[in-house]
């Protein structure tokens, strides 16, 4: 029994020792199952590839494992592919191998150490999946949106195609599941590149960018890692009214550094500084005096301003718009966008300012007052308006005349004009003065009427008596008829009560006649 078992053991070592030598015979190394070898392609047919490993025997692989999605064969006969080990001998008698398995276990041995090294891979955008994209690296991977890239708003279908180098954050070989990130990468770079550019950045520096943002104020340029601002108005020597009117989003542009702050690492950008400044030379173009034509660009409450040429511009003040027309506001008489014609009142280079006019184009209705009227001449018209200081009354022209407080009457028994006149009143007067260089243009009422004052000084001398009765109250006092024409006031600080209009004193005494003020009180008898 003993001696049996014996027999069988040196059996099975002769067999090994048999195998071994039959296999050093054909220059053959052992191979296992799961083991990734070099492999020669020996034979091609339509469906099968034939790869010699060096073994006792070949083995066959699906062609379809080397063709490209357009079906053709990638390889050709004399190629050496490494291949996987599927089974030492199939059914067939030959070894079992598979060249995708080969390639697929290299890639995640790839996989993982990338991701061991923290360094990036490659890999094509294949397809749009929930939350993400999908990738090839060798392997599907998943690539959330917000990894995508640092700058939203493109469209996640736009990517699709595109290859980009990407850095694993998350891999399970296991369960075959890799997430891959394109922001991280861009994040590294773009810190890379912002400390080259600080390491070079200068003020008056032209630099390339890319406009990343645009705001109503300005733009965000991309210099390389680092964003400047160009705001708007540095955009342009014109007026712009938002930096879309310029630049879109994506567009690579040339400015120059104006400012750069170290320690907040802020900078600001200019566009137009690459420009000619329009105002260089504007004296040599333009001249005091000269007529010009320009659109109407903007209108505030004091005036207009006219772009005379992209980036100069002139302000017509509102004062300057007409001789004699009260206008409340510049919007009564231009809008914005309308083709006007102006005189150049004055120039200042220095602090980019133009003074224009647009009442010089039109006959000065101040120097037609000459023509039309005379001092002393008597002159008819409407009560326009009231003041306190006095009435302004149209009488025919452009221009209306003031009549002042003190020519409306020779005895004034009133505190304000309204108290005795009232618009659309129909009046008679006499024009006292005409100044078209200080624009003044004065009529009287009272100069139409005799002087009364000889008469009540004569006939109501101080201390004297006389009957009157109340016609008005006033603030100064009441306000009592003596005769038709002849007034008096009784001092508020004479009344013991505030009289009723119509009012009969019987008897008054004259207390106060002043000819310089022209002003006659009275009060009642026994006050």
């Amino acid at each position: 029994m003993v001696v049996a078992v014996r027999d069988e053991e040196r059996d099975t070592e002769k067999r090994s020792d048999f195998a071994q030598l039959l296999e050093q015979s054909f220059g053959m190394s052992p191979v296992e199952e799961g083991e990734i070898v070099k492999g020669t392609i020996v034979g091609i047919t339509n469906d099968m590839v034939i790869v010699d490993i060096g073994f006792k025997s070949e083995g066959q692989i699906s062609a379809s494992e080397f063709r490209n999605p357009k079906g053709e064969m990638t390889h050709k006969v004399g190629d050496v592919v490494n291949v996987f080990v599927e089974e030492v001998e199939n059914a067939s008698g030959l070894v079992g191998l598979s060249r995708e398995r080969a390639e697929m276990v290299q890639t995640w041995d790839h996989l993982v150490e990338a991701s061991e090294k923290d360094v990036t891979v490659e890999g094509t955008v294949v397809g749009k999946v929930k939350g993400g994209l999908s990738v090839d690296i060798g392997v599907k991977a998943f690539l959330p949106g917000s990894q995508v890239d640092i700058r939203p708003g493109r469209s996640l279908d736009s990517y699709i195609g595109e290859t980009f180098a990407f850095k694993i954050i998350k891999l399970n070989k296991k369960r075959g599941n890799v997430v891959v990130s394109r922001k991280v990468v861009l994040e590294k770079e773009r810190e890379r590149l912002k400390h080259e550019v600080l390491a070079n950045l200068q003020e008056g520096q032209i630099l390339d960018g890319m406009v990343k943002n645009l705001t109503d104020y300005g733009a965000f340029v991309d210099l390389g890692g680092l964003d400047g601002l160009l705001h708007i108005t540095d955009m342009s020597w014109g007026r712009i009214n938002h930096p879309s009117e310029l630049f879109s989003v994506g567009q690579t542009i040339r400015v120059k550094v104006l400012k750069y702050d170290e320690k907040s690492e802020r900078v600001s950008l200019g566009y137009k500084h690459l420009q000619q400044d329009p105002w260089s030379g504007v004296e040599e173009r333009y001249a005091v005096g000269a007529r010009v034509t320009g659109r109407i660009v903007n209108i505030t409450d004091y005036g207009a301003f006219v772009e005379l040429e992209p980036g100069v511009e002139g302000l017509v003040h509102i004062s300057e718009m007409s001789w004699s027309k009260k206008i409340k506001h510049p919007s009564k008489i231009v809008a914005v966008g309308q083709s006007v014609d102006a005189v150049i009142l004055d120039i200042d280079p220095d602090n980019k300012r133009i003074a224009l006019g647009l009442k010089q184009l039109l006959e000065n209705p101040w120097d037609l007052l000459r023509e039309q009227f005379s001092l002393g001449a008597r002159v008819s018209g409407t009560v326009k308006n009231i003041a306190d200081f006095g009435l302004f009354v149209e009488v025919g022209c452009e221009i209306d005349a003031l009549a002042h407080i003190s020519d409306l009457c020779w005895v004034q028994t009133f505190d304000s004009p309204a108290e005795v006149f009232h618009k659309g009143d129909q009046v008679e007067g006499v024009v006292l003065q005409i100044d078209p260089e200080n624009e003044r243009f004065a009529i009287g009422l009272k100069q139409l009427l005799d002087d009364p004052w000889e008469i009540i000084e004569r006939k109501y001398p101080v201390g004297g008596t006389a009957q009157g009765r109340v016609v008005r109250l006033s603030k100064i006092g009441a306000v009592v008829e003596l005769e038709p024409g002849v007034q008096g006031v009784i001092p508020r600080q004479d009344l013991a009560e505030e009289p009723p209009i119509g009012t009969e004193y019987p008897a008054l005494v004259v207390s106060h006649a002043d000819p310089r003020e022209r002003r006659f009180f009275v009060k009642p008898q026994g006050v």
